[in-house]
């Protein structure tokens, strides 16, 4: 999977270099990181990266197509479908599980994908602990790459910037989650407010005064002109938050993304993918009995993180145990057998998946990939809850010279 670089890196690996990448991550983030962070990035070619980018550029043009946007119009909750909320998202993420090709190449297997932000300010951070240590490293010292698209670092944050912040002034942007200091993505939001002026702020503290919302800082009450949306909503509805606003409802207010992308583009479009990559999948709610090859599916909520509701092993029992009017909720989805590629020091072998994150400024008419996020697993499934005690797993992110 990665040849002599990991050879190198795993002659070189101790303790120490690992407390190394941590405590200048925490330092860089100006806080304790809470999840796991991998004690190695994954090294790929550039050309193995290129494929992984060429199939995600080519489901999100299929998600692109005015023909699915009305079709998916479907899978919005009705108070989210009237307002404006742009062409396309201004930021989507597609999951590809890392699998050995039948020509012995590797090659990426959708996971799943949504119209919704994850950690582009931690991952940057991430890549430049490892991008500064690598090269004093025997035979590393060479320059290591993160950004797609042409994209060098100084570019890729001025893109970013602009599909959070637009042309606002930070302090009338929000980064909106439910108790933010709270969450454990909040390393993400301190570099996000680090690099780009935008506080986080909970849920339940944005005051609405007629069509304009409104937060305290510090003594002031500032108008919110803009709101980077990174609310999960079946965290919403799990705590059972009343909001101080009616979402959907009409306000002076921009959204980056709005909140029916979080529906629109999200599990309930793999069904739709007619792409290699993309593994067959079936809506729970349109098929009359479980395939008779049940045991090569993965039963999937539609709208949850981090593997949440996951089923690996489904059987007839448990698809009859979901009463009918929940169905339209769930898929069933070919199973991927991961390529375990990363070789650790000890011997084992770790299984990859790669998340290529995309961007969109309001002008632009079409989404960039920016950069990607790693996750490597040594358990049944990806995510820090089905590797727990387990090294060489965690977040990580993939890098080439």
């Amino acid at each position: 999977m990665e040849g002599e670089v990991r050879d190198l890196f795993n002659e070189a690996w101790t303790p120490e270099l690992y407390r190394r990448v941590r405590e200048d991550l925490d330092r860089r983030l100006d806080c304790k990181v809470p999840f796991p962070v991998a004690e190695s990035p994954l090294f790929l070619s550039e050309a193995t990266l290129r494929r992984f980018g060429d199939a995600a550029e080519e489901i999100l043009a299929q998600l692109s197509d005015p023909a699915y946007l009305r079709k998916a119009e479907s899978a919005i909750p009705a108070p989210l479908r009237d307002g404006p909320r742009g062409p396309l998202p201004q930021c989507a993420q597609i999951d590809f599980a890392i699998v050995r090709g039948a020509d012995g190449s590797l090659q990426p297997r959708l996971v799943e994908l949504q119209g919704f932000p994850s950690l582009y300010a931690f991952q940057i951070a991430l890549a430049d602990v490892w991008a500064t240590l690598l090269p004093t490293l025997p035979g590393l010292a060479r320059t290591w790459k993160l950004f797609f698209s042409g994209l060098d670092r100084y570019r890729a944050l001025a893109l970013l910037r602009e599909a959070i912040v637009g042309d606002h002034d930070p302090e009338e942007v929000i980064l909106l989650d439910i108790d933010p200091d709270s969450q454990k993505t909040y390393p993400d939001f301190a570099a996000t407010q680090r690099w780009f002026g935008v506080d986080p702020v909970c849920v339940t503290k944005v005051i609405r005064e007629g069509d304009t919302l409104w937060r305290w800082k510090k003594g002031r009450k500032l108008p919110i002109r803009r709101v980077y949306q990174r609310v999960v909503f079946d965290e919403l509805e799990r705590k059972r938050i009343r909001l101080p606003y009616e979402i959907g409802a009409p306000m002076e207010v921009e959204w980056a993304p709005h909140p029916a992308w979080y529906y629109a583009w999200s599990k309930n479009s793999l069904p739709d993918i007619d792409h290699p990559a993309a593994p067959r999948t079936l809506r729970l709610s349109e098929i009359d009995a479980p395939p008779e090859d049940l045991p090569n599916y993965v039963l999937k909520p539609l709208y949850s993180f981090a593997g949440g509701g996951v089923n690996v092993d489904p059987t007839p029992k448990d698809i009859a145990a979901l009463p009918p009017e929940q169905r339209d909720g769930w898929v069933l989805q070919e199973k991927i057998t991961y390529h375990p590629g990363l070789r650790t020091v000890d011997g084992n072998l770790v299984m990859g998946e790669v998340r290529m994150m995309f961007v969109r400024p309001d002008a632009a008419q079409k989404m960039t990939l920016l950069l990607n996020l790693v996750r490597l697993s040594r358990g049944k499934m990806m995510g820090v809850d089905f590797n727990k005690n387990l090294n060489w797993t965690g977040s990580s992110v993939a890098i080439w010279s």
